[in-house]
């Protein structure tokens, strides 16, 4: 008898995350850092969006007056549109690094090149610079979910609408028309907040928050 052919697992890729409670410290020394790729690490980690959607950003999916983010369909995962809070340190940033008029359509965080976005590899080589090789930029998805967990009183899908993923099966989904858009927008301000926290507090504060999401 034949035996079966041995189906294909894909293997899980891991990303190497930083515990939540160094994120704080961990911040201070990022914004001590020059440069374009620096400051759209910090972006990154205070939206808790993919490395893709913030290296591909362009100035007209950016509302500063309504401290919007809205990322379309095409450059999304799902293939879904994605709507981000931005909290008030987010839009310091973007404000930072806001371009002239000429260039109000380019991208948010260009690279050395002339009307290209910042390299793939621009985190991974300032995360190298930091000699911080035990973390991704990737793997702060994962910081931010765990801390959505273990500090925060937030309904889990709150936290999984923020991360852009899939919530619940198709029933549920079919009930939910919203994105939860108010709701994220009081936990995003709660993650910059924490970010900017001091170390001490950062590694021991519960964030009190139930009334918020009532």
């Amino acid at each position: 008898n034949l035996l079966p052919a041995r189906s294909k697992i894909a293997k899980v890729e891991h990303h190497a995350a930083l515990p939540y409670a160094d994120v704080p410290a961990f911040m201070v020394k990022l914004r001590q850092q020059e440069g374009m790729a620096a400051r759209a690490l910090e972006f990154l980690i205070l939206t808790a969006a993919r490395t893709g959607e913030v290296i591909g950003a362009r100035w007209p999916e950016i509302n500063l007056r309504e401290k919007l983010w809205t990322i379309p369909a095409e450059r999304m995962k799902a293939g879904k549109e994605h709507r981000v809070p931005l909290s008030p340190r987010a839009v310091e940033i973007l404000e930072a690094v806001r371009p002239g008029p000429s260039e109000a359509d380019g991208y948010v965080f260009p690279g050395n090149k002339a009307k290209k976005p910042l390299s793939n590899m621009a985190f991974s080589m300032l995360l190298r610079r930091m000699e911080r090789i035990d973390m991704t930029a990737h793997g702060m998805r994962s910081s931010f979910r765990d801390w959505c967990a273990e500090r925060t009183n937030f309904p889990s899908e709150v936290a999984e609408m923020a991360l852009a993923h899939s919530v619940g099966n198709k029933v549920e989904a079919a009930y939910r028309r919203g994105d939860l858009y108010g709701k994220r927008q009081q936990l995003m301000d709660h993650w910059a907040t924490f970010c900017a926290s001091p170390a001490a507090v950062a590694n021991t504060s519960v964030i009190r928050i139930r009334e918020a999401v009532s």
